[in-house]
């Protein structure tokens, strides 16, 4: 050990074996054995048994001491040395405790630092730091852990101090136990003295600051923004010209789009550079005041990026631009004005080069074009090609080219933008001025036409499903009157021909094919909005799990089919039949997409006006509906496909696996009903369809009570005479025979005009009008609104493939009239001219 090294105050520790001590010990045995060799025999054996009972003794009494603590091995102390000399000359107080809490070892650091003059003055810490209350709490709290085996720390201030000189003075107090040495219970207390430290820090703060409030009151405003827009800093000065309270400003408290007006945050946004540059840009922007009030400003707006290249948090210097004295208030004034112009305005306005690197964009055009003002590579400068999608660069280049050349008249250029969602622009561009000190080529004016074409495409979609609708009625209504022709000529033969005849069947094979037929006829009509509809009020939810059974049967044993009710559904007023078909087609086209089984789950719930945006579907109407959802886990339907779903006739199924008529089908009835149909659907995920239902909200008045039609008696016949309007010829020859045969006297005229000259030449003696709607020269619901002002009040019957509604609002306020559906079989003819008749 160092000869220099201090030495403790208080060492109990175990010492190191001593040489000489144990030669010592050597000699004295060999000359007791030496003499016991030389006495006589009898003296000998007694000298040797009384030396025997004395090591003896000796041996138990060192075992006592060594049982109590007091007896230690000194090899095992040896290997503490470099250990003990670290501790003995350690600046910090060290001092350990035993169970009893007395003191086992102390340095003379620890001496000095209490002030003791001798090892006995030397004291415990418990009862070395007392004084306040702040400090006895302390190391009260430090005792507590030592007798619970657990490390703890405190910081305290003494006042006066425990030696040296001074007011006061700060310790550190640290406490430990001590583990893998003979005394159990044994505690390590390290004392330090912090004063100075304290000082360096309190002198640190004092100097910060110093500084913050150099940094708040200055004649400029300073704040520091995140890369996310969160303003970490703001001093005095600019929290002044904005109205805010410094006081209460905290970090991340406000946004950049909070405080700097227009889009002037998304300027700031855009700045760029290369990994580990420094870059310095200088804006002109408004800011806001909290009370809305605008404060023009020069940003001097400073960003350092990693070698990553990713932004770090600005640091920002505000200049003040509003009106004072100033020798060039009227030139600054022209500037405020025209930044305030440039960067509130909604058009997107930009500089550009020749190449088409962006030298100036405002606002409006970053929140536009995000992708032109981001650069490729690390030195590349913001370019408006990498703004706009590729094949619009060709175009792009000519009109670029063609402003640069200072030619005039350029045309609008309508372009594709890049990101997602897809968006769409149109550009203007023309030639900069050649004096300017940006060194611009062409200017770029530009106008966000996503909305635009988006309404555009849902226009043409909606007006060319219209046509659609239009033609697939038309044929609708002309392949009625012939399905109404062969239908009735079918029922003419086969009352004329017994089970037995060989030509019952084949006549029985065309009525089926027939009505096969008025089934498709059916379905276009469904999708032309032109079927009949008997709308009542239905709670979706009871429509749903009554027909839960039919869809599990439908979708078979591999497909799971599982029903989410949405609670307190609101009511709904549609056809039962209708919307169970619609449930039904979309579940079967579910069904269809998973060929290998999955599941499909069916959705209800209740969809406010407020969450109409959610769906993000321009043609929805904000509106309370009732949303059914129809989700499945097939392979969903491709982009390319999703826009011509509804159409009739399209279909992606194998020939002969579909008519392509199920979807339009569903289009038709929701649309009829007032509701809407929308498809989401990602390609190897799935496919979603949901069918909003408009909320219907009973009156609180009685609803009047509906007599149900009288049933037609078995006896078909009668008397009586019939107007049988129809233009077209087949229909009304069928129509002729089959109620002639039934007793009635039949009046045929092939349109409304026709009808009126006979029933004026058969003197109105008129019992029933069967008549057609749709006719040349005079239609149905004129020929009918003639004939009551003429006074005829017969009844009427009228036959369509459209719906009643189609044309009941063409009709006199108030007039009855019965309805038959094309195509109609005979049975279904007579039995309705006899209810009206009865």
């Amino acid at each position: 050990m160092n000869p220099n090294s201090p030495l403790p105050a208080i060492d109990r520790v175990d010492r190191a074996a001593n040489p000489a001590m144990l030669l010592a010990l050597a000699l004295i045995l060999c000359g007791a054995v030496a003499a016991f060799l030389l006495l006589p025999a009898e003296l000998g054996l007694k000298a040797i048994s009384a030396t025997i009972a004395l090591l003896a003794a000796f041996g138990v009494f060192s075992i006592l001491l060594y049982a109590f603590g007091q007896l230690q091995f000194a090899g095992r102390a040896g290997r503490f040395d470099i250990t003990k000399a670290i501790a003995d000359g350690n600046s910090d107080g060290l001092i350990v405790t035993d169970a009893d809490s007395r003191i086992v070892y102390a340095n003379d650091a620890y001496r000095l630092l209490s002030g003791a003059e001798t090892a006995g003055d030397l004291k415990l810490v418990e009862r070395l730091f007392t004084g306040a209350p702040e400090v006895s709490e302390a190391v009260y709290r430090l005792a507590q852990a030592a007798r619970a085996g657990h490390r703890a720390v405190e910081e305290l201030r003494m006042a006066p101090p425990l030696a040296g000189e001074g007011a006061a003075a700060w310790y550190r107090i640290r406490v430990r136990p001590l583990e893998g040495i003979a005394r159990r219970g044994a505690t390590a207390w390290t004392v330090s003295d912090i004063t100075r430290e304290r000082e360096r820090h309190e002198s640190f703060f004092q100097d910060l600051q110093h500084a913050i409030d150099y940094l708040d009151h200055a004649p400029a405003g300073f704040f520091s923004a995140e890369p996310d827009g969160s303003i970490a800093y703001i001093n005095a000065t600019l929290a002044n010209w904005l109205d805010y309270d410094i006081a209460q400003f905290a970090a991340g408290q406000l946004k950049l789009a909070d405080v700097v007006a227009a889009d002037g945050a998304a300027l700031l946004s855009i700045v760029s550079g290369r990994p580990g540059e420094v870059t310095t840009e200088r804006f002109d922007v408004d800011l806001k005041r909290r009370q809305g009030q605008f404060l023009p400003v020069r940003l001097l707006h400073r960003v350092a990026f990693s070698s990553a290249g990713l932004p770090g948090a600005s640091r920002t210097l505000v200049l003040n631009r509003a009106p004072g004295e100033d020798a060039g208030e009227d030139l600054r004034a022209a500037e405020v004005r025209f930044a305030r112009f440039f960067n509130s305005t909604p058009m997107a306005i930009a500089s550009i080069g020749a190449d088409g690197a962006v030298l100036r964009a405002n606002g409006a055009f970053v929140r536009l074009a995000p992708s032109a003002l981001k650069p490729g590579a690390p030195q590349a400068r913001p370019s408006l090609y990498a703004g706009v999608v590729e094949r619009d660069h060709d175009a792009l280049a000519d009109a670029i080219a063609a402003a640069s050349g200072g030619k005039g008249d350029i045309a609008p250029l309508d372009v594709a933008l890049e990101g997602e969602p897809p968006r769409s622009a149109r550009f203007f561009l023309s030639a900069a001025d050649p004096h300017g000190d940006e060194g611009a080529s062409a200017l770029v004016f530009a106008l966000d036409t996503t909305e635009q074409r988006a309404l555009q495409e849902s226009f043409v979609q909606s007006q060319k499903m219209q046509a659609i609708g239009q033609l697939a009625g038309g044929i609708a209504h002309d392949f009625n009157n012939v399905l109404t022709a062969i239908i009735g000529y079918s029922d003419l033969l086969l009352g004329n021909h017994r089970a037995t005849d060989p030509s019952f069947q084949d006549i029985m094979q065309i009525k089926q094919n027939a009505n096969r037929a008025a089934g498709l006829v059916r379905q276009l009509l469904a999708f032309s909005r032109r079927q009949t509809l008997r709308p009542q009020t239905l709670q979706l939810g009871e429509v749903l799990s009554e027909l839960q059974m039919l869809l599990r049967r439908l979708v078979g044993e591999t497909i799971e089919l599982e029903l989410v009710h949405g609670r307190d559904l609101w009511l709904v007023k549609a056809d039962l039949n209708q919307f169970e078909q619609v449930v039904v087609n979309l579940v079967v086209n579910a069904r269809d997409a998973m060929k290998d089984g999955g599941k499909i789950v069916l959705r209800t719930r209740n969809v406010p006006a407020a969450e109409c945006a959610q769906f993000n579907e321009k043609s929805l109407v904000a509106a309370d509906y009732v949303l059914v959802e129809v989700e499945d886990e097939g392979h969903g339907i491709p982009a390319a496909v999703r826009g011509k779903i509804f159409e009739p006739f399209f279909t992606t199924k194998e020939v002969g696996k579909g008519t392509g008529l199920g979807l339009s089908m569903v289009y038709g009835i929701v649309k009829q009903t007032g509701g809407y149909v929308f498809c989401e659907s990602e390609e190897g995920v799935g496919a979603t369809f949901r069918v909003l239902l408009p909320r219907f909200i009973a009156e609180a008045v009685a609803e009047p009570v509906k007599k149900e039609a009288p049933k037609p008696t078995a006896d078909l016949t009668g008397r009586g005479a019939i107007l049988l309007v129809e233009d077209e010829e087949a229909v009304r020859a069928f129509a002729s025979r089959a109620l002639a045969s039934r007793g009635y006297t039949v009046l045929e005229a092939e349109n409304g005009a026709d009808a009126l000259r006979v029933v004026e030449a058969n003197g109105g003696a008129i019992d029933l009008i069967v008549s057609d709607v749709i006719m040349p020269e005079m239609d149905g619901a004129t020929m009918f609104t003639e004939l009551r002002r003429r006074g005829l009040n017969a009844k009427i019957i009228f036959v369509s493939g459209y719906a009643d509604d189609a044309f009941a609002r063409n009709l006199p306020e108030g007039q009855e009239f019965l309805f038959l559906p094309k195509p109609f079989t005979l049975k279904q003819l007579v039995e309705t001219v006899k209810s009206a008749m009865s």
